[in-house]
């Protein structure tokens, strides 16, 4: 699994370096914007194929892996790996805002599970003992999606609600530090986000994460709420066939590379351009809101449409920017100083994550991981848990468990009309 997302990870990385290096040297005049939506077309088509003859690799990949250790959808296969590897691929280089961890978790699911075929080939085992290669599977293509092997241990025990057990515990340590190391050491990936050096919060400021995780808990939820409609609408509506569905985010991202760049990944802001860690400080207020407000919109439209690709990696980058406009807003009015903006994005990615899965455990290993920021982990914490409080006391389901109703749900409908 390590070696699978590290070649995807490779991949994209300098696929997209390749992508934002030749969009900036010209990309202004007719001939040039006439090729960029041209290919923007063709790559829709194509992965709108893609979705229509392998429905499996249709969105995150999380809800598809959890409902197969359910028994109620397939176990993955060497196709998953394939068609959600060059589906995903093709939907990030086409500048759509989706992440990589879902179909990580799916793709390490498929692998798992096909390590577990051929082991029980070779020994005879009782196939009643395959969940945990899916499992194991799926906990390795976290920790190498995000460099963050405690995490993928703790998504598995979390978020699929896996029993624990010592084998267990042991069979997907094993994994996620294995895939760790691959990712690690062989390809030499470092942290996500820059964030190791940045200070934390005082102990006289424990109250503000307590705000955060208020505001964070009760944004996930209308997030979730958004998101979840608009993705059911998407289903039902008849007006655009579902292969072309992949073309209106495909053609969004298009239309946002001319007129709205910043939100793009490599041609926009990055993390530290919010956390003010560039010669440049940090942005305004009113940048952060307006860039808060398009990410939502174009992350929404663009899983919506049914493309593989996940949800975490917006929503960090989503959860960041809430922290980063509530960072502002506090230093402006005195309670914080300008250099402990940083924590702040921490903290709104930790409370996002945590209030939309609803995994606080694993949204703090997770951030901490991928941030090197292990000096505001107390802070992180206390966002996470009253995130997640907040946001199920206002009744909002966690994102997954909507997302696999709702494909039972299609599988259903599918059925009857076969």
């Amino acid at each position: 699994t390590g070696g699978v997302i590290g070649v995807f990870r490779w991949l994209y990385d300098h696929g997209n370096a390749w992508i934002v290096s030749t969009l900036r040297h010209g990309a202004d005049d007719l001939a040039t914007a006439l090729i960029v939506f041209g290919t923007l077309i063709l790559l829709a088509l194509i992965v709108g194929q893609m979705v229509r003859k392998e429905p499996l690799i249709s969105g995150s990949g999380i809800p598809q892996t959890e409902l197969a250790l359910a028994g109620q959808l397939p176990y993955p296969g060497f196709r998953i790996v394939a068609s959600k590897f060059v589906g995903t691929l093709l939907s990030l280089s086409g500048g759509l805002s989706v992440g990589r961890e879902g179909p990580s978790i799916q793709m390490g699911a498929a692998v798992g599970c096909g390590f577990g075929r051929i082991f029980q080939k070779l020994t005879g085992e009782d196939p009643g003992h395959a969940p945990r290669f899916l499992i194991a599977g799926s906990v390795a293509g976290l920790a190498a999606a995000f460099g963050a092997p405690f995490a993928g241990m703790l998504f598995a025990f979390e978020e699929v609600k896996t029993i624990v057990t010592v084998p267990l515990l042991l069979f997907t340590g094993v994994a996620s530090f294995s895939a760790w190391f691959v990712i690690t050491i062989l390809f030499g990936f470092g942290l996500v986000f820059p964030f190791s050096s940045i200070p934390s919060l005082d102990w006289g400021q424990m109250w503000l994460p307590v705000l955060f995780g208020v505001g964070t808990g009760l944004f996930s939820a209308l997030y979730n709420t958004a998101l979840l409609r608009v993705t059911e609408f998407h289903d039902h509506q008849k007006l655009v066939p579902a292969p072309l569905k992949p073309l209106l985010p495909f053609l969004l991202s298009g239309v946002l590379l001319y007129v709205y760049p910043q939100v793009l990944v490599g041609l926009g802001y990055s993390t530290a351009d919010l956390g003010g860690l560039t010669p440049n400080g940090p942005l305004l207020l009113g940048s952060v809101a307006l860039l808060l407000f398009v990410k939502i919109i174009f992350s929404i439209l663009s899983f919506a449409s049914g493309v593989p690709g996940g949800l975490l990696m917006p929503m960090l980058a989503i959860g960041s920017m809430v922290g980063a406009v509530g960072g502002t807003l506090l230093i402006g009015n005195g309670f914080s100083a300008e250099p402990q903006l940083p924590a702040y994005l921490v903290l709104g990615m930790a409370g996002l994550f945590s209030g939309t899965v609803r995994a606080p455990l694993t949204g703090t290993a997770l951030v901490a991981e991928m941030s090197g920021a292990f000096q505001c982990l107390p802070e992180m914490a206390i966002v996470a848990f009253i995130s997640t409080v907040v946001a199920n006391g206002v009744g909002s389901p966690p994102v997954y468990d909507s997302l696999k109703r709702r494909i039972l749900v299609n599988k259903n409908a599918s059925s009857k009309i076969e």
